[in-house]
């Protein structure tokens, strides 16, 4: 599950208004020449500008406060269009984006809480970004692999929510991982998918208000804490074969760019390193390491297809890609249980120093994955 995408993710029918990359935090100035400078403070959020043309925008954010900040850009109606994270008190990031005319509100979120301080910003008229045929070629080809994966899932979820429905605990169980890997592979464009996300695949503590618990987790719950399977589990079996029939169908019209797709990838390296590597995904099945091996293989897919364009604008970085990702996948070979498998070693088994050398593993990653859209966009 990706963090915040809840009620908040972008319908896909109105989600082509932006598509946003999230550079890394640095101490060093990454002001562009024509940025849009955002200064946020413990209690406000300063914006150089408030009216920009259509095309290609960036955004320098420097945090002047004195607590850890968030920045997000937002429709009118609080629906994401992009966000930076854990932003250090005198840190700076960098926000590269293609964008079309429309209403947004730039948020500040100092010690990321609450409804953040806003600023109201009118994107007007311009002249959409141009899209290469290499970059079309890109597009196209994830959104073929996007909907392979769909394709395959359906029938793995069926075995999962057939047991499920029939309240054979061992035979869920077993079916369960191989049901999610799918979905896990396509994370890096899942805020396209519209509100799929949080039907099929949020935590106990990610609900809002109201929300009710449904899809993988929920079941998760129900057969490795409860041990059993009740009207309501059973219930919620077909519901979660429907939702993701439902996602299968919205491939082919889902928003995916070049910009979404690099940004997707760090931003879902970022979720695994901060937060999956804790065992905090699959808290009760210790499941996390196919999650981490999908999540990492859409990753690099992602970035598969547009190496060929980032390697003509920054050769030096798609080497380091290249070495990085090979390193955390040897890494993460150590964990699988056959080699002919997708079944790795229980979670709950690896221990602090060797979670601790996964979690290294993927910000070595991350850090020049932040990059790669810049690369991709000059």
């Amino acid at each position: 599950m990706r963090p915040l995408r809840l009620s908040v993710v972008t319908a896909a029918a109105t989600v082509a208004a932006l598509t946003a990359v999230t550079g890394c935090a640095q101490k060093s100035d990454g002001k562009g020449d024509g940025a849009v400078r955002v200064v946020a403070k413990d209690d406000a959020c300063e914006v150089s500008r408030t009216s920009v043309p259509a095309g290609h925008l960036e955004l320098a954010v420097e945090n002047k406060g004195s607590k850890v900040t968030e920045v997000y850009v937002l429709f009118p109606d609080d629906r994401i269009v992009t966000e930076r994270e854990n932003i250090g008190p005198g840190t700076r990031a960098t926000i590269t984006a293609e964008i079309k005319a429309g209403s947004y509100e730039i948020a500040c979120k100092p010690g990321m809480k609450g409804a953040g301080i806003r600023q109201k910003v009118e994107v007007t008229g311009g002249r959409a970004a141009e899209r290469s045929p290499e970059m079309d070629r890109a597009v196209a080809g994830y959104r073929t692999y996007v909907q392979a994966q769909a394709d395959a899932t359906l029938p793995k979820a069926k075995v999962f929510t057939d047991a499920v429905a029939a309240g054979n605990v061992e035979a869920a169980k077993k079916a369960y991982a191989a049901s999610r890997i799918g979905w896990e592979r396509t994370e890096p464009v899942a805020e396209s998918f519209g509100d799929i996300d949080p039907k099929v695949d949020v935590r106990a503590d990610g609900l809002e208000d109201g929300q009710e618990w449904t899809g993988w987790h929920r079941l998760e719950k129900a057969l490795w804490q409860d041990g059993k399977l009740g009207p309501q589990e059973k219930a919620l079996a077909p519901r979660l074969q429907a939702d993701l029939a439902d996602w299968q169908k919205r491939v082919g019209r889902a928003d995916i760019t070049p910009t979404s797709m690099a940004n997707g990838a760090k931003e879902l390296l970022d979720e695994v390193a901060t937060g999956k590597v804790t065992g905090e995904e699959e808290r009760y099945s210790h499941t996390d390491l196919v999650d981490f091996k999908a999540n990492v293989e859409g990753a690099e897919r992602s970035y598969a297809l547009l190496k060929p364009v980032a390697a003509k604008n920054d050769a030096a970085l798609t080497q380091t890609l290249d070495q990085r990702f090979a390193a955390l996948n040897a890494l993460l070979e150590q964990y699988r249980a056959d080699p002919g498998s997708y079944v790795f070693t229980s979670y709950d088994k690896v221990g602090e120093a060797d979670r601790k050398k996964l979690s290294d593993a993927v910000n070595a990653l991350a850090e020049p994955l932040s990059r790669l859209a810049a690369a991709v966009t000059k």
